[in-house]
């Protein structure tokens, strides 16, 4: 899709999709799966081999102990999000911080909620605990987390996360941690997952997946961890056709994931960190009107534009050949655009002259 919108020349850094070739072991398991000439519907025998795989990976990465008994497989992580909203948080307002990932917000409202933002601080920035403990004080029934963040980045820290659950411990609501990007945080970054500082009383939901990480967003298949045991339970007794959206290559090429490419993972989180302090030195010598956002992962990169003179800023981008993500991202995003850095050093380069260049119209104001 990355490449699909425009014209040849025009360089898109919008959609979290990669340029890299995806990890030598997932390209194998593809190419069996197409020898194999079966393409039947999923193949449940694979659950519990996508779910030792994924419970092994998150130890070895993060030391996190996940219990197999407590996942579920489904298609993607805004699927099993779907699902948790639907049949275990109750009927009521969904806090959700922002920025965020837009369909955090298309999504929750496409379902009848209420969706209660809570803008960040603009510095570091910091989730906004106090409003938050406001808006579940107020009947709010459940939070929508990112760890580590889209699109800033942060990776919450323990404490962080931990007075997140003393929060919704105290008002009864249910967490639902999106850790999709958890995979590329980058070397020297410690990630605690939401899951780490719970137990099985806890109404919490982390929800995890190799698609974003191991660049194969089109390879259907996500985990979802419950916490309590009955809400575990109450997922995996739903009717198949609920939650039928995986796919055996997806989870075929999950397993490859997670047990075969930790090589291939962690150079793509060193280049992911060096591609972020590029276009921010790049930024400020080129375009210092321009900055970027300090992150701690993923290959995405926050921009504050606020300061160009231009009504569209992400026209102005596509007037000079590159594709930003323009997308609403909720309360306190106005002249922010996300980049996509899962490239080249060159075409990050690239990206930055071509912004820098009078056909974009980003002037100082």
């Amino acid at each position: 899709m990355k490449w699909a919108l425009d014209e040849p020349g025009v360089i898109p850094a919008w959609i979290a999709e990669m340029d890299f070739a995806v990890a030598p072991a997932i390209s194998e398991v593809v190419k069996d799966y197409v020898a194999s000439d079966v393409f039947g519907y999923p193949d449940i025998r694979l659950n519990p081999q996508v779910i030792d795989a994924f419970v092994a990976f998150v130890d070895r990465r993060w030391g996190a102990t996940i219990e197999p008994e407590r996942v579920m497989i489904t298609g993607d992580v805004m699927e099993g999000m779907r699902l948790v909203l639907s049949h275990i948080a109750p009927a009521g307002p969904v806090i959700v911080p922002t920025p965020v990932y837009p369909p955090f917000l298309v999504m929750t409202r496409d379902m009848g909620r209420e969706v209660i933002e809570v803008q960040m601080s603009d510095d570091t920035p910091n989730l906004d605990l106090a409003a938050i403990e406001a808006a579940a004080a107020n009947g709010a029934q459940a939070l929508l987390l990112c760890q580590p963040h889209n699109p800033l980045g942060r990776v919450w820290t323990r404490d962080e996360l931990t007075q997140i659950r003393d929060i919704a411990r105290a008002y009864g609501v249910h967490v639902i941690s999106d850790e999709i990007h958890a995979p590329l945080v980058w070397p020297g970054v410690e990630l605690t997952s939401y899951a780490s500082v719970t137990d099985e009383t806890d109404l919490a939901t982390v929800l995890m997946s190799a698609t974003k990480s191991f660049n194969m967003p089109g390879l259907r298949c996500a985990q979802v961890v419950s916490s309590r045991a009955e809400d575990h339970e109450t997922l995996s007794s739903l009717h198949p056709v609920l939650n039928h959206s995986m796919s055996t290559l997806g989870m075929r090429a999950s397993i490859a994931a997670f047990t075969e490419s930790d090589e291939w993972l962690d150079a793509v989180r060193t280049r992911s960190a060096e591609n972020h302090a590029l276009i921010t030195a790049l930024l400020a010598d080129q375009l210092p009107e321009v900055s970027c956002l300090p992150a701690q992962a993923t290959y995405l990169a926050w921009i504050d534009v606020s300061r160009v003179a231009t009504d569209d800023p992400m026209a102005g981008a596509l007037a000079a050949g590159v594709r930003l993500d323009g997308q609403n991202y909720g309360a306190g995003t106005d002249g922010h655009l996300r980049v996509n850095l899962a490239t080249s050093s060159d075409r990050v380069r690239e990206i930055v002259r071509r912004l820098s260049s009078a056909q974009s119209g980003w002037r100082a104001s």
